[in-house]
């Protein structure tokens, strides 16, 4: 007896062959055998493959060609291509080709309908079931039986007919094969390499290894939307077009997945259901979706069986594999980084190992430095089930703990200002949107709380200030609820969120944040702390940004005395509260204490921060701004030109602050009248902001409004009311109808159509802006009364002074009921109103108005100041007219 692999056919293809369950398979009997249960079958008696011509037109395709097949065509001329028209080939040459991908994504849909629309190409067409060798022989002996009808097979060894079926073929040219959902060439090999003509095609969820058996593979990727949407409307039966929309949300979220298409379109079609109502049905009971077959068929295949079957082989090579695939399933599924997965293996090449043995199997595909997978796998694979080992709830939990840990050490430092650490933001920031989505608040850790801090900064700087506000209350709500109220992350976390409302103009929200993160600070460390003061000043900032600066200066100046009683009069720890006290007494216009105030602190800032340029780059631009505040514009001109080049030097172009130094050097230009170099440096500023940041910035709205200041300065209308305009309507769709800085730009349209005499158009938008200013913000905001002194400006220019002294009279009353006869908007109130009562020829109450501003500000700024001289000029023209 010989080796039981080592069969010899018998001369009709056939072989002896024994039963039972403790036989040996039996060629040569050379003397008595003794095994137990054992029965000894005679050779099958068949007649030479050769001779049997065998049924005509001969196939075993397992359904009836669809009617619903789309969005293939490509791929369709591909394969005809291959099998046909490629250098002529016809049904009696070899050709084989194969088709890969994900399991579900068409491949046997797709082989079928080739093979149906294509069956009078060939004499006989045959399918064979791939997956094993077990089920290859099984297939092909059927096509014994089928060839020779009439005869009995069924007690014949399925070898020996395999072997009889692969002799027919190779004498019976013209046939076509379609070996479908093959696992490996190794189990095809032994079958090719007998067959000499004819074609084959074979389907695998396997994508690699089959260039020595095809020339050219083709790899099937999900369907085009267009295509899944009329799949899905097909089989739902539901074509209504005004349904399309819900249809197309419904396939998008199926990831345009064929087999996801028709277990979502059988369903609807057997429940009599919608889309809207499926689509909600999979994502609030994904486990129970993906697991229900369309037809209620039990043993139907669902995406989630069709996926169990190639994880196990996974499992069995390299359980890391499915490991990442569990990660993954966290993240956005196009464009994973491959080094976000670093550290996770202990030999580094283990995991190039893994990511290739997940490509091999279509469940995910790689770039050199990407990865990208479906978003049904990510759904099965995050979606506990307790009957699949790959899917258990620790494993799952362990996989979102791994993907917050690569997150979180994958965040670039100084989200605000490192611009060289921004294109890795920018790459990370779909897959922290992702985990955030798929991740339940309640499941956040400490870490999540973290990472969803530091992408608000970053999302904060970018302009993007919805998700920036999302991400940073949901930090502070995690903070609250793992550490509670008084923990120190919470604090910083909540005035982290107050800082986002405040950069967004919105203080309405953002001060009572800060007052509550005070209150708290102070019961929490005391009265005098460094968390205390940093809190005041954080507030006190607040209040600055509203024109308060009646509470701002008080806090700050206390900031500043608690700061020194803390550390002393080092300046290394004043600097920052000496700063911004300077700032705020420059605001209210005493800039005899803010100049040598913000000149000290540049000082002391070159002296202890040397080595950060970025803190010497923004207090000098505060002392220019101080100088230009003050009319010194040649200081200030030649400080920002300093400023703007140490800022290109040590930051590089594309850094925020450089922008900043170029648009501040612009506006002194501008302020100076050199408006042939501000307006080209608008330009580029503009231009730099777009490339930087995209086209819908709000830095860019005020980059618009910026130039448009410049061309409307250079007497330039044609151009700078377009501008004004565009940066309006981009505002307004942007920011909504509500937010300030819409009030803002309306305001610096109409003051461009007052200049340009289109009155028509500018009083009702002032009026509008004023309507809106007092609705949203209030009577007592510096944004109302500035816009009342506008409209009654455009009055008194239209010659309506009946009209426009009662409004300069009640902003005047305002600004002194609100805000005091000592804050720089009484001053403009008081000097509107004088130059209303002098142009309505009252001269008796405007000459003493004149005179009491005259002594202010030769007080405050002195005589040479632009503001000084200008009061004097009118203060001489209206006593000249008294005369």
């Amino acid at each position: 007896m010989t080796d039981e692999n080592a069969h010899t056919p018998a001369s009709d293809g056939s072989a002896p062959s024994t039963s039972g369950a403790r036989s040996p398979s039996l060629v040569t009997n050379n003397g008595t055998i003794f095994t137990g249960d054992m029965t000894i079958q005679a050779p099958l008696a068949l007649p030479s493959p050769a001779d049997v011509s065998g049924p005509h037109r001969m196939h075993n395709l397992p359904r009836p060609a669809s009617h619903r097949f789309v969005g293939r065509d490509r791929e369709l001329a591909i394969l005809e291509q291959a099998l046909h028209a490629r250098n002529e080939r016809t049904a009696t040459q070899v050709v084989t080709q194969t088709m890969s991908g994900l399991g579900g994504v068409g491949k046997t849909t797709l082989a079928l309908h080739y093979a149906h629309s294509h069956r009078p190409d060939y004499t006989t067409v045959w399918w064979i079931n791939a997956e094993t060798p077990e089920t290859i022989t099984e297939s092909l002996a059927q096509l014994t039986t089928r060839a020779n009808p009439g005869t009995d097979t069924g007690s014949a060894a399925g070898e020996a007919l395999a072997q009889w079926a692969l002799a027919w073929l190779d004498t019976h040219p013209g046939w076509l094969l379609v070996f479908d959902n093959a696992t490996h060439p190794d189990h095809l090999a032994p079958y090719l390499a007998r067959l000499t003509n004819g074609h084959k095609i074979i389907t695998s969820r396997l994508t690699h290894d089959w260039d020595t058996l095809a020339d050219r593979p083709l790899h099937l990727d999900v369907l085009p939307r267009p295509a899944a949407i009329s799949l899905l409307c097909q089989l739902a039966r539901r074509d209504d077009p005004t349904e399309h929309p819900a249809a197309g949300e419904l396939a998008d979220e199926l990831g345009h997945l064929p087999l996801a298409l028709e277990q979502a379109g059988t369903h609807i079609r057997r429940t009599r259901g919608t889309y809207s109502g499926y689509l909600k049905r999979f994502r609030t009971q994904t486990a129970r979706m993906l697991n229900t077959p369309g037809n209620g068929d039990p043993h139907r295949t669902t995406i989630a069986r069709t996926w169990r079957i190639t994880l196990d082989t996974i499992a069995d090579r390299d359980p890391l594999a499915v490991h990442f695939l569990q990660i993954m399933a966290w993240l956005a599924p196009h464009d994973i980084p491959r080094d976000l997965l670093d550290g996770l293996a202990d030999d580094p090449g283990a995991e190039a190992d893994a990511l290739a043995l997940l490509n091999d199997f279509s469940m995910i595909s790689l770039t050199e430095s990407t990865a990208t997978t479906h978003r049904l796998v990510q759904a099965v694979a995050r979606t506990p089930d307790p009957h699949d080992p790959h899917r258990t709830e620790p494993a799952i939990d362990k996989a979102q703990s791994c993907a917050t840990t690569l997150l979180r050490g994958a965040l670039p430092h100084k989200p605000l200002s490192n611009v060289a650490g921004w294109a890795r933001w920018r790459a990370l920031l779909p897959h922290i949107d992702a985990y955030f989505t798929h991740a339940h608040p309640d499941t956040d850790t400490a870490d999540t709380s973290f990472i969803l801090y530091t992408t608000s900064r970053f999302l904060l700087g970018q302009g993007q200030f919805s998700q920036a506000s999302r991400y940073a209350h949901r930090s502070a709500a995690t903070s609250e609820r793992i550490h509670g109220d008084d923990h120190p992350d919470t604090l910083a976390y909540r005035t982290n969120l107050a800082n986002l409302y405040q950069i967004a103009r919105d203080l309405d929200q953002a001060i009572p944040i800060y007052e509550r993160t005070l209150t708290d600070t102070v019961r929490i460390y005391g009265e005098v702390h460094p968390e205390t003061v940093f809190a005041r000043m954080e507030l006190a900032r607040a209040y600055q940004a509203v024109g308060d600066l009646n509470r701002a200066i008080p806090m700050l100046e206390q900031a500043l005395t608690d700061t020194i009683r803390i550390h002393g009069e080092d300046p290394e720890s004043t600097l920052f509260a000496r700063v911004e006290l300077a700032r705020a007494y420059q605001a209210v216009g005493d800039l005899n204490r803010a100049v040598p105030m913000l000149e000290q602190a540049l000082t002391d800032t070159i002296r202890i921060h040397r080595e950060d340029p970025l803190q010497i780059l923004i207090n000098c631009r505060y002392l220019a701004g101080a100088y230009h505040t003050a009319g010194n514009l040649q200081r200030a001109i030649a400080m920002y030109e300093q400023a703007l080049n140490d800022s290109t030097r040590v930051l590089g172009e594309d850094h925020l602050q450089t922008m900043i130094s170029r648009i501040s050097l612009a506006g002194v230009y501008q302020a100076a009248g050199d408006l042939k170099r501000s307006i080209p440096m608008l330009e580029q500023a503009l231009n730099d902001c777009i490339r930087i940041y995209g086209d819908n910035h709000p830095d860019i709205f005020t980059y618009r409004k910026n130039l448009a200041d410049a061309y409307r300065a250079a007497g330039d209308l044609s151009r700078a009311i377009p501008i004004y305009e565009q940066a309006l309507t981009d505002s307004m769709r942007f920011h909504g109808d509500n937010h300030p800085h819409i009030f803002t730009y309306r305001k610096n349209l109409a003051d461009a159509y007052q200049a340009a005499g289109n009155l028509g158009s500018a009083i009702p938008m002032y009026e509008q802006a004023l309507t809106d200013t007092i609705r949203i913000l209030g009577e007592d905001h510096l944004k109302t009364l500035a816009y009342r002194i506008n409209l009654a400006d455009a009055y008194k220019t239209a010659g309506d002074l009946s009209r426009a002294i009662p409004i300069y009279e009640q902003a005047l009353t305002d600004s002194v009921r609100f805000h005091g006869e000592g804050h720089p908007i009484f001053w403009t109130s008081f000097f509107a109103l004088a130059g209303a009562y002098d142009a309505a020829g009252d001269l008796d109450r405007a000459i003493p108005m004149y005179e009491l501003i005259l002594g202010d500000f030769t007080q405050k700024v002195g005589e040479s100041h632009k503001i000084t001289r200008m009061v004097w000029n009118r203060l001489q023209q209206a006593r000249a007219k008294q005369r």
